[in-house]
């Protein structure tokens, strides 16, 4: 007989990238920018979490503008997730085809000393963050805007020992931390908690960010 562990309570976190990215990139960064330029019409004007100095976000209907890149890039945020949502719950395809989607979609431009703060998505299931482009590598600081997920398990560092203070992955005590790629694409359920850390570099860091959440439509 031997012991059999099993991952209960696992947190399923998504990555994709878009295949040769960078020609969607250059185009989706050249409309941002110039959105970012423009305040008056295209900044939050009610951001549910305090702004920090350095980021400048949007409005939340990014994914109705026309532009073909806005088009092309949710159509793939679109696939990827209903990919996640299939695997995560067993749908059949034509399951997954009677959901309905809702979302709110917005982009993120950070410059060097920008945060964002600890926060959850309410009122949503999954949600989603693009990296446009990650800005500059920081050689002597690492953690410069990467994106940061916290344990949910608020209790289990509450007594440490030989035990257990080495668990490997998954069952480990510790954050998770991603440091975007251009192209790259994670998904992950709203109610995680994460942050992205202080950005130092020189050029711009730009990431577009989703909330989903889903209704069922009506046959007929």
């Amino acid at each position: 007989m031997s012991v059999q562990i099993a991952s209960m309570f696992a947190v399923p976190v998504g990555q994709s990238r878009v295949p040769d990215a960078g020609p969607l990139n250059r185009e989706l960064e050249a409309l941002l920018l110039a959105r970012e330029a423009d305040p008056e019409r295209y900044r939050n004007a009610h951001p549910s979490l305090k702004q920090q100095e350095g980021v400048f976000e949007s409005n939340f209907d990014l994914f109705a503008s026309p532009e073909p890149c806005i088009r092309r890039l949710r159509a793939f945020c679109w696939s990827m997730l209903g990919e996640a949502i299939q695997q995560t719950n067993g749908y059949s395809p034509d399951e997954l085809r009677r959901l309905e989607i809702f979302s709110h979609t917005w982009f993120h431009v950070t410059r060097q000393g920008g945060f964002t703060i600890l926060h959850t998505h309410p009122m949503a299931s999954w949600s989603g963050v693009y990296c446009v482009s990650p800005g500059d590598a920081v050689p002597d600081k690492p953690e410069s805007g990467v994106l940061r997920f916290h344990n949910p398990h608020g209790y289990s560092n509450t007594f440490m020992d030989p035990g257990n203070a080495h668990f490997k992955p998954p069952y480990h005590h510790g954050s998770w931390s991603f440091a975007l790629e251009a192209g790259q694409l994670v998904l992950f359920p709203s109610w995680l908690q994460h942050e992205v850390l202080p950005y130092y570099g020189q050029s711009p860091r730009i990431t577009v960010a989703f909330n989903c959440w889903f209704g069922t439509k009506q046959a007929g």
